[in-house]
């Protein structure tokens, strides 16, 4: 028998009836700036911004993780597309930056139009949310690279900031206020110890009344995206800094928005950790330092503010259940 292509693995027909099942969902993203329609090699979009003074293109990259080997145990797709837009989402609006477009990679060892539409139609949804174009992506069928249903994604956004609106660390002062806002779970970090931590103990499909949901429905509950809550905060000036909390933890993170000469002081007991973070603490007896700086614990975001301003921002996030957890104090030499 001669050897093809698809003899090899690769399955072009699959490919192409893949881009016929998203075309219009992706289409449905994209606003008048988008010049360009589904499959050229490049993706075309309007630069122009009359609105702004001094526009600044911030851009970030990012992937879902070993939560994407949770979705393919639990046979679940629908979600990671939208936990690596939102994640994007969140990693720029930490410079105060809003979103103009979002491009993907997918990559599996066989190509199955189910799994990756259901992945893709991820990706439009949180785009929608966040007001941003699915402007292009790329789906790669390497045989032999993965095991059978599985895949991986990452994704690229590109956003945008005035200039002088920028968030910057050294607007960040002694004194100032940190406010947690809840997370949905896990988000998109720490799946490697959960998984760890859990599995040994119980299947996905195991209902746990404290959670209210199954194990699957806890670890895959979708990152969710602070921008459109946050943008309002940020255009009243109320905001000095926003800390993303992802892999690192909660000081790993905001450390890294912190002026020289400061640090971040945590109250731990300011809040209450969701129940599937002392699941895996319990389960796999994981020390409490590594838990910290490992997961969010609860809180996905967190805002610096002026100490002065702290009840006015407390009072807008109300329905979020904010908890002020620690402060900005001096480095100790």
């Amino acid at each position: 028998m001669s050897l093809t292509y698809k003899n090899a693995g690769v399955d072009i027909d699959s490919g192409e009836e893949l881009v016929r099942r998203i075309s219009e969902n992706v289409k449905s993203t994209h606003g008048p700036r988008v010049l360009t329609g589904i499959g050229g090699f490049g993706a075309l979009f309007d630069a122009g911004f009359p609105e702004l003074r001094e526009p600044v293109l911030v851009s970030s990259v990012d992937g879902v993780g070993t939560k994407l080997k949770i979705a393919a145990m639990a046979g679940r797709h629908d979600t990671v597309g939208q936990d690596l837009v939102n994640h994007c989402v969140n990693d720029i609006l930490t410079t105060g930056a809003r979103p103009l477009f979002f491009m993907d990679y997918f990559a599996t060892g066989s190509l199955d139009p189910d799994i990756a539409e259901q992945v893709i139609n991820g990706f439009v949804i949180a785009c929608r949310e966040n007001d941003c174009a699915l402007i292009g992506g790329e789906t790669a069928e390497m045989p032999g690279m993965y095991a059978p249903n599985e895949y991986d994604i990452a994704g690229t956004i590109v956003g945008i900031v005035e200039k002088s609106r920028i968030l910057r660390r050294e607007a960040v002062r002694e004194g100032d206020v940190l406010i947690g806002l809840p997370s949905t779970g896990l988000h998109t970090n720490g799946y490697s110890l959960a998984r760890a931590a859990l599995l040994p103990h119980f299947p996905l499909d195991a209902y746990f009344e404290d959670l209210g949901c199954t194990l699957a429905d806890a670890l895959l509950a979708v990152h969710r995206s602070y921008s459109p809550l946050l943008r309002p905060l940020i255009e009243k000036d109320l905001i000095h800094g926003l800390s993303h909390v992802t892999g690192g933890g909660i000081i790993g993170n905001t450390s890294r928005v912190v002026a020289e000469g400061l640090t971040v002081e945590i109250d731990w007991d300011a809040w209450e950790w969701p129940r599937i973070f002392s699941m895996i603490r319990e389960l796999g007896d994981v020390p409490v330092e590594d838990m910290r700086r490992t997961f969010n614990l609860g809180i996905g975001m967190i805002c610096i503010v002026d100490a002065d301003v702290q009840h006015e921002v407390l009072q807008l996030l109300a329905a979020e259940q904010p908890r002020v957890i620690g402060s900005i104090i001096p480095v100790v030499v």
